[in-house]
C-alpha cells in the first residue's frame, strides 16, 4: 500500500508526522508524493487557533475528493484537531474513516489494517505515553532536523488550548534524546535544533535532575553537530545561567527565542504569564551582552487591550529592538479562561493594532539588519534562488527568519558552511559574498 501524507502545524507537529512515517515504512506502507496514487491519504492536523483549524478542515475535505478521483480507500486524520474535536470530526465529517490523536502513532498500522479488513470507522485519541523514540523519516534536508526534547505543557496561559490537547508536560529521558542526537550527527545532520511547547521547563519531571542546561552542555560535546539550536524558551524559566551555558559554547546558536506575548504587567497577568517586565528586561539585556540575536512573539487584541495597554507593547517593542518579531492577533479558543472574558476586541482594532506594530517592526528590523553590513559570518548553504544562493546563519532560524542571499564564484552545495561577508541590507533578509571555507 502506499500513503500520501499533509503535514500542517508547527515543526512539533513535524516531528510526528516523521515518526509516523517511520512505522508505516516499518510495516511496509510506502509513501507517496502522488495523491491520485495513494491508497491511504493521511492529515496531521492543526488545531492551535482558528486559521489553523480552518486551513486543517479545508485540506481534509480535498484530499477526501481523491476517494472519488483516486485509488483512496482510507483518509486518517490525526494530530491536535482530531485529538481535540474527534467525536465532531467523526459526526460531521463522514468522508473520515479513521480518527487518532497524538500519541497512536506506533499503532496506526495495525488500525489501517483493521481498516482495510472489515471497512469500520475507528476513533482512538486515548493519551498514551511512548518512553523512547522508536524511529523517525525526516522531513528536514538532510543536514538540519528538529529534536523534540519534551511533549505537552505544564504553563495554563489563559488563551492557549495546547494542555487540553497535549496534557503536561513529559520530558524525555536525556539520554534517549543524547543518543538520537548522536545519530542524527553520524547520519550528516550537522544543526540540531531543540523544540518542545516550553524548552525550559525540561527535566522537571524526571527524577535525575535533568535541566536543559545540563541537556546543553552534555549535547554541546557530541561530534559532528556544527549548530544547536533552541527554541520555545518560557521567560521566567530563563537565567543567566542558562544562557551562560549556551554562550560558552561555539557549536551552540547564539539565538534566544523567548515569546513574551505581551509587555503590559495588566495584560500578562489576564494571559496568565509568569515573570515580571523587570526580569524579562534583564535576561534580554544580559543575552544581548553575550552576542544573541533575540526573537520574540506578541499577541495584540487580547480581551480588555486597551489602547494604553497597546501602547505599553509599542514603547517596549522600541526600547529592546528585537532582531526578530512575529505577532498576532488574538483568536478566541472555546475552553480556554479567556474565551469567556469580558471586553473581546473588534476584529478591525485588532488589525490596526496589528499593522501598527509590525510596522514600527520593521523600522527596528532594518536598522538591525544594516549595522550587520561588513560583519563576515559563518553560514549554512540551503539553496538556490536565481543568481543567489540562500544561507543562514547562527542568528536566523529556518521558516521563521530572513534568508542571507549569497554570491559566489565557487559552486556551492546544500548543507555546506561557509564564511560570507554582508554587504548590503533589507528589511528582513542580508546579501553577502562567500568568504572561502568556514
Amino acid at each position: 500500500m502506499k500513503a500520501g501524507i499533509v503535514s500542517l502545524g508547527c515543526a512539533k507537529n513535524q516531528v510526528d508526522t516523521e515518526e509516523m512515517l517511520y512505522f508505516l515504512k516499518l510495516d511496509g506502507i510506502e509513501q507517496t508524493e502522488d495523491f491520485f496514487d495513494a491508497d491511504i491519504l493521511i492529515v496531521n492536523t492543526c488545531g492551535f487557533i482558528e486559521s489553523a483549524k480552518e486551513q486543517s478542515i479545508e485540506t481534509i475535505l480535498n484530499l477526501a475528493e481523491y476517494k472519488i478521483t483516486g485509488k483512496c480507500e482510507l483518509l486518517c486524520v490525526t494530530g491536535c484537531l482530531s485529538q481535540r474535536y474527534a467525536t465532531e470530526l467523526s459526526e460531521e465529517m463522514p468522508e473520515i474513516d479513521l480518527i487518532i490523536g497524538v500519541s497512536q502513532y506506533d499503532i496506526l498500522p495495525k488500525l489501517i489494517k483493521q481498516f482495510m479488513q472489515n471497512k469500520n470507522k475507528t476513533v482512538d485519541t486515548e493519551r498514551r505515553v511512548q518512553e523512547k523514540a522508536q524511529g523517525r523519516v525526516l522531513l528536514t534536508p538532510p543536514y538540519s532536523s528538529y529534536i523534540r526534547i519534551a511533549e505537552g505543557c505544564n504553563n495554563r496561559c489563559s488563551y492557549c488550548a495546547i494542555p487540553l490537547i497535549r496534557g503536561n508536560c513529559v520530558s524525555r529521558n536525556e539520554e534517549d534524546i543524547l543518543s538520537e542526537m548522536r545519530s542524527l550527527a553520524q547520519k550528516g545532520v550537522k544543526e540540531q535544533i531543540l523544540i518542545a511547547q516550553d524548552t525550559t521547563i525540561y527535566g522537571r519531571d524526571l527524577k535525575n535532575n535533568a535541566s536543559l542546561a545540563q541537556l546543553l552542555d552534555k549535547a554541546a560535546n557530541i561530534d559532528g553537530i556544527t549548530w544547536i539550536r533552541v527554541l520555545y524558551c518560557y521567560p521566567d524559566e530563563t537565567t543567566k545561567e542558562l544562557i551562560d551555558i549556551m554562550a560558552k559554547h561555539k557549536n551552540i546558536c547564539k539565538y534566544l527565542d523567548l515569546p513574551l506575548q505581551h509587555a503590559s504587567p495588566k495584560m500578562l497577568k489576564l494571559m496568565n504569564r509568569r515573570g515580571s517586565i523587570e526580569h524579562i528586561k534583564d535576561i534580554l539585556n544580559y543575552a544581548r551582552d553575550k552576542g544573541f540575536t533575540l526573537r520574540t512573539t506578541f499577541i495584540v487584541g487580547f480581551p480588555e487591550e486597551t489602547e494604553e495597554d497597546f501602547e505599553q507593547l509599542l514603547s517596549f517593542v522600541k526600547e529592546m529592538r528585537f532582531d526578530r518579531l512575529g505577532a498576532f492577533t488574538y483568536s478566541r479558543e472555546e475552553d480556554t479562561p479567556s474565551y469567556d472574558m469580558e471586553n473581546q476586541v473588534p476584529e478591525s482594532i485588532k488589525q490596526e493594532r496589528l499593522d501598527k506594530l509590525m510596522r514600527l517592526q520593521q523600522e527596528i528590523s532594518l536598522e538591525n539588519n544594516l549595522k550587520r553590513i561588513g560583519q563576515t559570518l559563518k553560514v549554512l548553504v540551503v539553496g538556490k534562488d536565481g543568481d543567489y544562493y540562500t544561507a543562514r546563519s547562527e542568528f536566523e532560524a529556518p521558516d521563521v527568519d530572513g534568508i542571507v542571499y549569497l554570491k559566489s564564484s565557487e559552486n556551492l552545495r546544500e548543507g555546506q558552511f561557509i564564511k560570507a561577508t554582508i554587504f548590503k541590507a533589507d528589511t528582513y533578509d542580508l546579501y553577502a559574498e562567500s568568504a572561502g571555507e568556514a
